[in-house]
């Protein structure tokens, strides 16, 4: 079996897995579970968490070069260490405007806005549990509901930082350090995809001005080079007697 025969026969395994992990995951945080009902949800998180992490290995060493196969698929290892965003999968149908022509810009724009969006939402949610997991019970903590973990996450990942409610432990802080990052590159997407689309909307109507690319080149070359092909073999049958 080759890495992507089994890459076909677990993709909706690990689906529902990593659907299972968010709900037991939420259940066990906002419920404040205890006793034996928190470890069976526990260990409902790291089973679901451990298949991810089997599935990025086998897919590792049945890939013929490794090396290279790590390098290009990165998102791979980012589903293996926070499987939820797997969930960010389901949001291909979103990707499909009807109405629009389905020119590469537009396509990876909406990819780019549909995903981006999705992984925004996983993460304020998953932060806001995580933050809320370790501060409840904290002293001095502030940060004591879902709610204002919810409202943390928020204000935290759009880097605004209001700071009526801050993380008191040092495993919060984390949270928040790795929340930030989140917010900084989610605006570097939305800002560049931004651009593209106020460019490309600059540039209606003026494609007389705008510099062919390499494949408009080829394209044109190829075409010439088939007219040409085509009046030499007209030509050579004109001159046979």
């Amino acid at each position: 079996m080759d890495e992507s025969t089994w890459h076909q026969h677990t993709r909706t395994a690990l689906m529902v897995a990593s659907l299972l992990y968010l709900v037991a995951y939420s259940w066990r945080v906002i419920a404040d579970l205890t006793g034996p009902v928190r470890m069976v949800a526990t260990v409902v998180i790291f089973v679901t968490w451990a298949m991810f992490i089997v599935d990025y290995l086998v897919r590792l060493m049945l890939a013929r070069q490794k090396w290279q196969w790590f390098r290009s698929h990165l998102s791979a290892l980012a589903f293996a260490l926070v499987p939820v965003l797997r969930l960010v999968r389901l949001l291909r149908v979103l990707t499909r405007v009807p109405g629009l022509r389905p020119s590469a810009g537009r396509v990876l724009r909406t990819q780019i806005l549909v995903y981006g969006a999705g992984a925004a939402a996983i993460l304020i949610y998953i932060s806001s549990l995580a933050v809320l997991e370790v501060e409840r019970h904290a002293p001095g903590a502030t940060i004591t509901t879902f709610g204002i973990a919810l409202w943390w996450a928020c204000v935290t990942v759009t880097t605004t930082g209001f700071g009526d409610y801050t993380p008191v432990t040092d495993a919060g802080r984390w949270v928040g350090v790795g929340l930030m990052f989140g917010g900084v590159a989610l605006a570097g997407v939305i800002t560049a995809t931004l651009a593209s689309w106020v460019l490309e909307r600059a540039g209606r109507g003026n494609d007389d001005q705008e510099p062919a690319t390499r494949a408009q080149v080829r394209e044109l070359m190829a075409k010439i080079d088939a007219l040409s092909a085509g009046g030499e073999r007209r030509d050579d049958e004109g001159r046979t007697p």
